[in-house]
């Protein structure tokens, strides 16, 4: 079951219960460079990214956002860091969403400012606590009293952000997204769980600094593994020190494994054993890259499952299950299966050439 939350637009995308989880990324081009910036915003969308942010720090940042907002294919959150007054220029500028630290953005004044502008425009605030701007007399105080270092830290950012939102509530803001975010697995997992049963704002899922691909996605799916399928979490980031198109192509998996997105197809393969005569890597590789083209062109399937896999033991025996399969024989050949039976035995290039067809139908 969803946990049921307050539901707003950001830009042309629901968030909340009443619409589906959603994927966001983040930008590292230059926002002053509208032209690099807005490259990799058609990549980002073309990948599957659904919202966007952008740093916004100057106001050659904010001359780059009025042409950057007209040419989007995606809604963009403006990321206010160091000056309140860039978030007031970023909604003039067109952008769909701010973005404010609790842990930063301190003064009073500005924050009313900032209110009354989102409210005028009818768009949403998303406060993002992280553990590295928590005070840390904060986290000591709660340490004195006893409380293990997790649960201060997971405490300390569930009281960052509601104290911000509920002084934006004060300002009339109810339109909010919350994140609570940190680089531990346990601490994220255990401030939105708190979060969560403390009130109906959506919350965005993450961790900061999660790291490389391979340390990252692992991190991050174990997180996230732990929360949506308990119904929690709105929208999503998959936060890797890489390119931002991979940050979408790990978060696209982890939806689907957690049965939140239908894959369709489902992926499956083999881990290959001594039996295979074949270049398996190579081949799911080539497989992976033709359903993601596939789909990215727009095309629908209605294949549910698809197997690739090293040898027959694995292929038409073990993947009898599955819609279409490709699998390697002994004699280096490929072998084309439906549902276990065999529909095809060729060589590598026009086996992929047949299973090409095959999915097309």
């Amino acid at each position: 079951m969803r946990r049921k939350t307050r539901n707003f637009m950001l830009g042309k995308v629901g968030v909340g219960s009443d619409h589906p989880v959603s994927i966001q990324s983040m930008c590292n081009t230059l926002t002053s460079d509208a032209d690099a910036t807005l490259e990799q915003l058609h990549r980002l969308a073309n990948a599957g990214c659904q919202i966007s942010r952008v740093s916004v720090d100057k106001d050659e940042d904010i001359a780059a956002l009025y042409r950057i907002n007209a040419e989007s294919p995606l809604p963009l959150v403006a990321d206010i860091q160091f000056n309140a007054e860039m978030a007031v220029k970023a909604v003039d500028a067109g952008c769909a969403a701010i973005r404010l630290n609790p842990g930063i953005v301190r003064d009073e004044d500005m924050l009313k400012v900032v209110a009354r502008k989102v409210i005028s425009s009818n768009i949403p605030i998303r406060v993002g606590a992280n553990a590295g701007s928590l005070p840390r007399q904060d986290i000591e105080r709660r340490l004195n009293r006893g409380i293990p270092r997790e649960d201060a830290i997971a405490e300390g950012l569930c009281d960052a952000a509601y104290l911000q939102c509920q002084k934006l509530e004060q300002y009339g803001v109810r339109n909010i997204k919350v994140a609570l975010k940190c680089s531990d697995v346990r601490v994220t997992v255990n401030a939105c769980r708190r979060f969560a049963a403390m009130t109906d704002y959506p919350l965005h899922l993450g961790l900061t600094e999660a790291g490389t691909p391979q340390r990252g996605i692992i991190k991050s799916a174990a997180a996230l593994g732990a929360l949506l399928p308990d119904g929690i979490g709105d929208t999503i980031r998959i936060s890797l020190t890489a390119s931002p198109e991979e940050e979408i192509h790990a978060a696209v998996r982890i939806l689907e494994a957690c049965g939140i997105r239908d894959a369709m197809p489902e992926i499956v393969s083999c881990p290959s054993c001594g039996r295979t005569e074949i270049d398996l890597f190579g081949l799911i590789n080539d497989i992976e890259t033709v359903i993601q083209e596939f789909k990215a062109s727009g095309r629908q399937t209605n294949l549910k499952k698809i197997a690739v896999m090293g040898c027959p033991v694995n292929g038409p025996g073990e993947a009898r299950d599955a819609d279409l399969g490709i699998s390697g024989t002994r004699s280096g050949e490929l072998i084309i299966f439906r549902n276990g039976e065999v529909i095809r035995q060729a060589t590598r290039e026009e086996a992929l050439k047949f299973f090409i067809s095959e999915l097309e139908k």
